[in-house]
C-alpha cells in the first residue's frame, strides 16, 4: 500500500537513493528514519534499502566501508557523514537469537519489510513512490500501538532483544503494546537469557533515559526483568508500611525514576538507588517497616549488576557513589555544603541534590514538604558558594605549597598535611581564605613544627 505522505529526505541520502534509481535499481529510506520523520522527530540515522546487490553499491559510490557485506550492508560516507545501505533480504533462521545463519537477496521490497521487528518500523519512502507501508505501520501509529510485523512468536523467536526493544519503543512514545504482541512477550521471555548483556544494556539506557521510564513496570509485569534485572523484581515484591511511604520498594524506584531528568547517570542512579532494601529489610513492634543500612547494600548491588551489565567504570562508578550518598544527612548550612562540595566535587553534589529530590518525590509527599524545601535552599547556597568563588578546595586556598616551605615547613608529605589543615580550617569557618589570615595561621604552625 502506497500513501500520500511526504518525508523530507536529507540532501545526501536523497543523493544516494537518486543515484542507485539512476543505475537501475530501487532504492528508499526505510525503518527508524522513516518513522521519526512522520512523528516530526529528528532522526538519529538514516538507513537505505535497495534492490542493488552489495558490490554494485559498492562500485557506485566513491567511499564504502564494508559493515556487514554477508548481510548485505555498506556504508556509503559522503563528506564525513555515513548512511547504511542494506540490499533487500530475506533472513534464513536465526540461531544465535541475533544473527540469520543466512541471507537470501531479493528484488522486492515487501520480503525485506516484512522480515523487520515492528509495523512502526517497516514503513519505506522515497520522493517518486511516497510512503510504501505494506503491514499498517502508519495505523499503528495513529492508534499509538506497538504491533509486531506478522506472526509476533516467529518475531521474537528470531530476536529475543525484540522483547526488550518493544518495550522500549511503548517508553519512548508512550505507545501501548498490541494484544498478540505482549502475549508473545510474555511467553517468550525467558529466552531473553541468550542475549548478551551488552545488548540488553543498550535497550535497558534507552528505554531508562525515554520520556516513560516507568514502563519498565510492562518488563516486570511480563516477566522480562526476571532474567536480567531480578533485584527489581524482587523490590516489586517488597511493600514498606512506614509513614513516609506510600508504595512498594519497586513501585517507589518506578515512581522515583518520573522524577530526575532524563540523563543515565540519574536514570541508573534512581533505578538502583534503593535495590537493596528488601534484604535490609525489619520490621518493629508497632509493625512498621525499616531498611537500615540500605545505603551500602545497594551501593554494592549496584556495583554488582552495572558490572554484569557491561557498564563502562565512568558510569558505574558515579551511580555507585549516588547510590551509597543518597540517603545521607545534608543540613543547609555554608560550612556543611563546602565540605561536600569538597568532598564530592559541584557536577556529583548537584546529582547528588537531583537523586535526593526525585528519592523524595517517589515517597508520601505530604511528608516530605519540609525536606523538599530544604533542598531548594541547599541548591541556592551550593550556587551562591559557586558564584562567590567561595573556597572548598586547596586550589582556592589564598596560599600554596611554596608559601608552605617558605613558611619554614620542609618540602615533603608535610607540606601537603599543613595545606589540607588550612583548608580544614577555612571549611569550618574558622579563618577566612585571606592570604593574610592564613600566612599568619601558617607561620604559627611553622613555629610549633617539631624540627
Amino acid at each position: 500500500m502506497e500513501q500520500d505522505i511526504r518525508i523530507t529526505l536529507p540532501p545526501k541520502g536523497k543523493h544516494i537513493i537518486e543515484t542507485l534509481r539512476q543505475a537501475g535499481y530501487e532504492a528508499y529510506a526505510v525503518g527508524g528514519c522513516v518513522r521519526d520523520s512522520i512523528l516530526g522527530r529528528e532522526p538519529q540515522d538514516w538507513d537505505i534499502t535497495t534492490s542493488a546487490p552489495p558490490e554494485r553499491v559498492k562500485a557506485l559510490f566513491p567511499r564504502t566501508i564494508d559493515t556487514g557485506l554477508a548481510h548485505g550492508t555498506v556504508t556509503v560516507m559522503l563528506q564525513g557523514d555515513g548512511f547504511e545501505v542494506t540490499t533487500y533480504r530475506i533472513d534464513g533462521d536465526y540461531e544465535d537469537s541475533r544473527h540469520p545463519s543466512q541471507v537470501t537477496f531479493t528484488g522486492e521490497l515487501g520480503e525485506d519489510l516484512r522480515r523487520r521487528d515492528l509495523t512502526i518500523n517497516a514503513m519505506a519512502y522515497n520522493d517518486e513512490a511516497g510512503l510504501v507501508d505494506l503491514f499498517g505501520g502508519m495505523a499503528d501509529l495513529e492508534a499509538g500501538v506497538v504491533r509486531c510485523v506478522g506472526d509476533p512468536r516467529e518475531r521474537f523467536r528470531e530476536d529475543a532483544l525484540r522483547i526488550l526493544r518493544a518495550i522500549r519503543f511503548a517508553a519512548q512514545l508512550g505507545y501501548g503494546i498490541e494484544r498478540e504482541t505482549a502475549a508473545a512477550m510474555e511467553e517468550l521471555a525467558p529466552s531473553l537469557c541468550r542475549i548478551s548483556a551488552e545488548r540488553i544494556q543498550v535497550e535497558l539506557v534507552k528505554l531508562l533515559v525515554s520520556p516513560h521510564p516507568d514502563f519498565l513496570r510492562i518488563a516486570y509485569d511480563m516477566g522480562v526483568t526476571k532474567v536480567f534485572l531480578p533485584e527489581l523484581d524482587k523490590a516489586c515484591e517488597t511493600p514498606q508500611n512506614h509513614p513516609h511511604h506510600c508504595y512498594s520498594v519497586g513501585e517507589h524506584i518506578l515512581k522515583s525514576l518520573e522524577h530526575v531528568e532524563p540523563d543515565k547517570v540519574l536514570r541508573l542512579a534512581m533505578l538502583l538507588h534503593d535495590i537493596g532494601k528488601p534484604a535490609c529489610k525489619s520490621t518493629d513492634e508497632q509493625g512498621i517497616d525499616h531498611f537500615y543500612g540500605h545505603p551500602a547494600v545497594s551501593a554494592k548491588l549496584a556495583d554488582e549488576m552495572l558490572r554484569a551489565l557491561k557498564f563502562d567504570n565512568k558510569t558505574r562508578g558515579r551511580v555507585v557513589l549516588l547510590v551509597e550518598r543518597h540517603d545521607a544527612q545534608l543540613p543547609p548550612r555554608s560550612q556543611v555544603i563546602r565540605r561536600w562540595l569538597n568532598r564530592l566535587g559541584p557536577g556529583a553534589f548537584f546529582q547528588l541534590l537531583e537523586v535526593k529530590r526525585a528519592d523524595n518525590m517517589g515517597q508520601a509527599l505530604e511528608k516530605v514538604k519540609n525536606c523538599l524545601a530544604e533542598l531548594d535552599v541547599i541548591n541556592s547556597k551550593a550556587e551562591q558558594i559557586l558564584a562567590e568563588g567561595q573556597c572548598f578546595t586547596l586550589k582556592d586556598l589564598t596560599v600554596n605549597g611554596w608559601d608552605v616551605v617558605s613558611a619554614g615547613i620542609e618540602p615533603g608529605p608535610e607540606v601537603g598535611q599543613v595545606l589540607n589543615g588550612l583548608l580544614e580550617q577555612v571549611l569550618s569557618g574558622n579563618v577566612p581564605n585571606e592570604r593574610s589570615a592564613l600566612l599568619k595561621l601558617l607561620n604559627c604552625k611553622s613555629m610549633n613544627s617539631p624540627k
